[in-house]
């Protein structure tokens, strides 16, 4: 009797064990999976949705692990960047212009030529270069400034994607009634993002050009910001009312943005610069930027010779916090910068502030596309497509493409917020600026 009550003792606790093994097992996969999310969710630079509270990624094999610190507006900040003037392509050096007999004379230097982009419409020959075994970046631009005095050098510097509640549709949040699928007809409007899904509702059939300039050895990387920022642009209107700004205006939207291979997001300038030459040369009237980085010398000139070419840029002023430095492209001169505010008009927590910022949009708790459907999305991204599309009307009609001249003309249509005038917060204001649709 003895015996077969230890054997049923024994039954009962090989049980025990297995269901807790069982439980481990499956709690285990949780958190596998859970991880997984993180490091997916991790590679996009913006976060505009309230359940992404964690995105802890994984370490080893090159990844790193990375924290997002949560705003109160919802947006999901990556935590353990370095400073925009240190967040460069590692081992990489740019120069531009460089005198006739360079390449041999930088080989003999121990540099390696990773590229060479002839850019026409920009009036720039961008060599792109790997620095020799050892030696950092910072020592690489000065050696190269030393020996070629008269061209311009530069790390290539990396960019960010400038990116709960109940969202607004684009039209309401500006006050702007709905609208006729021609309205902007005639209007060219370019963007340097990431990619764009071409097959959702609101972009199919719209008038759309793209190309990547991502590098081809890469994948390229996800079109849920693009694909959000191109149908705030030009997508169409759907059945539940939303629709973008300027359904009938030809959108021409170049990637710069891909997977490297530490399978992180990361678009740097050359890539940008790419894009920008591609636009100019599409002639389009405005190009929408939804990013932000370092003061790169390569694309400051960039800003010169669009502005010469009759292209007017307009640029978020970035997601990295008031006390923070100045966001590029936003702060050069040359560029019109865009702030986020809410639906009560309260600047939004994490934008960039400073004495570049010209004029305020909403980007708070805006819906718009993304791949697969819709999504809630907050940033200062998301409140430049207000001002592009204002900037691109004008210019369409004539208004001659000259950043203070379309500065001037959009001041006399804001709402004040803030202290009196133009301050470092608000800008100029809140754009009241009544679209009148070309067609």
């Amino acid at each position: 009797m003895m015996t077969k009550n230890l054997k049923i003792d024994r039954t009962i606790a090989l049980l025990k064990r297995m269901a807790f093994l069982v439980v481990l097992v499956a709690t285990g996969v949780a958190f596998v999976n859970s991880a997984t999310n993180a490091e997916v969710k991790v590679r996009s630079y913006y976060k505009g949705s309230k359940t992404e509270s964690s995105v802890g990624g994984k370490k080893g094999s090159g990844g790193s692990s990375r924290k997002g610190t949560k705003t109160r507006d919802g947006e999901q900040r990556p935590g353990n960047r370095p400073p925009p003037d240190k967040d460069f392509e590692p081992g990489e050096v740019l120069i531009s212009n460089p005198p006739g007999g360079f390449e041999d004379k930088i080989k003999k230097l121990g540099f390696s030529i990773i590229e060479r982009v002839q850019m026409k419409e920009i009036k720039m020959d961008i060599w792109r270069l790997k620095t020799p075994k050892g030696m950092t970046v910072p020592d690489a631009i000065k050696l190269i400034g030393r020996r070629f005095p008269g061209a311009t050098v530069d790390a290539n510097h990396r960019f960010d994607l400038s990116a709960g509640k109940k969202g607004v549709f684009p039209q309401k949040a500006i006050g702007w009634s709905k609208v006729k699928a021609r309205c902007g007809r005639g209007v060219r409007i370019g963007m340097v993002d990431s990619g764009v899904d071409l097959t959702h509702p609101a972009l199919q059939k719209q008038k759309i050009k793209y190309k990547s300039f991502h590098d081809p050895k890469n994948n390229p990387a996800s079109a849920t910001h693009g694909t959000a920022i191109a149908a705030m642009l030009i997508g169409k209107t759907m059945s539940n009312g939303w629709s973008g700004l300027l359904p009938g205006a030809e959108l021409f939207a170049a990637n710069m943005f891909e997977i490297n291979a530490q399978d992180k997001t990361v678009g740097n300038s050359v890539a940008l610069l790419k894009g920008i030459n591609w636009l100019a040369k599409q002639k389009v009237h405005v190009i929408n930027l939804s990013i932000a980085g370092a003061d790169n010398k390569m694309f400051r000139n960039a800003t010169k010779f669009a502005r010469k070419k009759g292209v007017i840029l307009v640029a978020s002023v970035g997601n990295w916090g008031y006390k923070k430095k100045p966001a590029y492209p936003a702060a050069y001169p040359d560029v019109v910068a865009v702030t986020a505010i809410s639906g009560k008009r309260a600047i939004y927590s994490m934008a960039n502030q400073g004495k570049y910022v010209d004029f305020s949009a909403p980007g708070v708790n805006v819906w718009t596309a993304v791949p697969g459907g819709g999504k809630v999305q907050t940033g200062t991204s998301f409140a430049t497509p207000f001002v592009s599309v204002l900037v691109g009307l004008d210019v369409a009609r004539g208004v001659k493409p000259i950043p203070n001249k379309l500065r001037k003309i959009m001041r006399k249509r804001i709402i004040d917020l803030g202290a009196v005038g133009r301050d470092s917060v608000y800008g100029w204001g809140l754009i009241n600026h009544k679209r009148t649709c070309m067609s």
